[in-house]
Parts: C-alpha cells; structure tokens; sequence
C-alpha cells in the first residue's frame, strides 16, 4: 500500500482552503448555517488508496513504539469531491522520521462544507489529560494550562476536552482523584499510564483498572460496534448539546442542529481519531469518525470558540512547540496553536506528545 505524504508546514484543510467558507468567527457565531436536517447513513464513492512516496516501513502490528500502519485514503462521500479531498498528509514533528499524525478535509454526508480529520498513532504518541479551572473545575492541577517547556520539547498535538461538568452528563477522574463522579455508560475518554488512549461506554466497553489515569466522560456514546448510536441518528438532536444559532451565539437565539461539533474514536487498532466542522449534525460527526475507522466516539465539545486540534512542528528536531510553529487543523477554528500556551485556558484538552525512546524500542 502506498503510503500517505508528509509535507511539512502545510495543512490539508489550507490545502482544500478553495471550498472552505471565509466565515468570520472572531465573535461566538457562525453564518449560513442550514437549519435541522435529518441525516441519513451515506455509502462513500470509491476512491482507491493515498498515493505518494513511501515513508519508513510501518508494520501492520507490534508494540508501543511500533507504527501502526498509515491509514488508507478516505473515499468522499459525494461525486462533486474536490481533488485530493479524503487524502491524508503528515502533520506534525516527525517521531522517529514518521509521521504519526495525519490531517485530511472531507465534507460529510449530506454537506458542503468540508470537516477535517485527524489519525493519530498512539503507538508512537502518549496521550495525557489536562485540566482546567472551567473544566472540570477544583484543582489544582499538575497539568494544566499553559504547555510548559518542559512538554513542549515532546509535543506533537493537542485537542480541545467536553463540555463543562454541569451538562456534560458524566464525570472526571485525574491525578488519583475523582474529580467529579464517573456515570455507568457515559461515553467516556480514558487514558493509560502507557499512554494509549481508549473510548466507550463506562462499565461496558472501558472500566477502572490499576493501569487508568484518567476518564474524561462527555454525553452518551456517539458510535459503538463501527455504527452510529441510536442516539446519533435519532430526531433528538438537543441531546447533544445546546447550540448556537445559525449567526449568533445570543441565548435568545434558537440553536441549529448542524453546528461546530468535535468528536473523537478508536480505530480497531489502536489509533486515535478526531474531527471537527462547521455544519455537522451529530450523524454527521458519527459518520466522519467511522469513516476514518473508529469503531468507538464521543463527542466533545461544540459551538464556534470551542473546537480546535493543533498539531506542532518545531524547525529543529527536538526543538519545543510553541504557538509559531503550530498550525490549526481546520483553519477556520476561532482556537489554534496559541491556545494551549495561555495561561489564562480555562477548559480541559488532551496532549499526544512523543514517547520516551525507552518505550520507542
């Protein structure tokens, strides 16, 4: 299988920047957005794999340290694709002369405008958990906003968390603590003292073991078993969030079904998915997350000022992320690389950062 390209310094979505909407997001709104829809499961067209030039060798399995194998391009879901939507580029520095992130942009079933996605191999990152004062609240907390120098040497991506405690319909455990209790059947973010990362429902698909160091619990699950939930596809979309209206976040305005919404999964081995966009419904965000391999998600947090992947790549090896050399998964996030280094970030988010070489083989 031909193997996806890695091109420093260049996003996908910049790349597919001809279909993305110039919507002005300095303020908490978003514009043209359509109202409620019922969202259908979509058969993608086929596309044949990602072609470009071979990177090292990424055996098909193996332990931490191990890559796992590049992902396969994505076909779109539509005949109207724009050229080179659904293919994945490196992003990120590169750990052991790999990529271990990938980007593409791809409009989901029954939109136009495109979402971005992320595969992150989480064999050769470590994922951790980070607090906030707003989210979930208490503290203090050894990791919180800002990334410190001294993680920022090994950073290569970071995510926004879920929504705050009191609607987020689940609970909080980091640090050896229960920060807010953890829900049966939440779906539920949980990472390991290894690093890996998994997600599903508490106390069905992931459960407390000795090896748990965090649980980040957001709404009910969005897939499980490789298919959207009931949930996700079902009439009651308000289950997912309270939204923005279609050209303000006003509380007197009436929120829309296809809104910034954010989501996340694992893949069956192993790796760690994300996506975000502008107008997706929570069928929509499923079916993006499947489309890139999840066989679990969740979402996370929605609405314009609230959704952001950032993926770092330092000029010199070694050298540490900052907000300079960081760039935004979707370019139109209100949040980007910058966020991560305020200290005045109130809200949870999650590092993948590079292994220590000890667990690199």
């Amino acid at each position: 299988m031909a193997a996806p390209t890695h091109r420093p310094g260049t996003t996908v979505a910049g790349a597919l920047a001809v279909v993305v909407l110039a919507t002005a997001l300095a303020s908490c709104s978003t514009t043209g957005a359509p109202g409620p829809s019922a969202v259908t499961t979509t058969t993608p067209k086929a596309r044949p794999a990602a072609t470009g030039p071979s990177r090292t060798v990424r055996p098909v399995s193996g332990g931490l340290g191990t890559p796992l194998r590049a992902p396969a391009a994505l076909a779109p879901f539509t005949a109207l694709a724009v050229p080179g939507e659904g293919e994945w580029h490196g992003a990120g520095r590169l750990v052991d002369g790999v990529p271990a992130v990938y980007e593409t942009a791809l409009a989901p079933p029954g939109g136009s405008e495109p979402a971005a996605v992320a595969w992150m191999d989480t064999h050769l990152l470590a994922a951790r958990l980070y607090s906030g004062s707003g989210s979930p609240g208490g503290g203090p907390y050894r990791y919180t906003a800002p990334v410190l120098p001294a993680e920022a040497t090994s950073l290569v991506a970071a995510f926004n968390g879920g929504f705050l405690m009191d609607t987020a319909g689940g609970g909080y455990y980091t640090e050896g603590r229960v920060v807010v209790p953890l829900v049966p059947g939440a779906a539920s973010l949980v990472i390991r003292a290894d690093g890996t990362v998994d997600v599903g429902a508490w106390g069905a698909d992931v459960s407390m073991t000795p090896g748990v160091v965090a649980v980040r619990q957001n709404l009910q699950p969005l897939v499980a078993g490789g298919r959207p939930t009931d949930a996700a596809t079902g009439p009651d979309w308000q289950a997912w969030g309270n939204t923005c209206g279609a050209t303000s976040c006003a509380h007197s305005v009436p929120g829309v079904e296809q809104q910034w919404r954010s989501g996340a999964g694992v893949t069956a081995d192993g790796a760690l998915v994300y996506a975000t966009g502008p107008l997706l419904a929570p069928a929509q965000l499923a079916q993006l997350l499947i489309h890139a391999g999840a066989v679990r998600a969740m979402e996370l947090d929605i609405n314009p000022s609230w959704t952001v992947l950032a993926t770092y790549d330092p000029p010199v090896p070694g050298g540490p992320a900052s907000p300079d050399n960081g760039s935004r998964l979707l370019p139109t996030t209100v949040q980007g690389p910058a966020t991560f280094f305020e200290p005045t970030w109130a809200r949870d988010f999650v590092t993948l950062s590079t292994r220590p070489p000890a667990t690199r083989g």
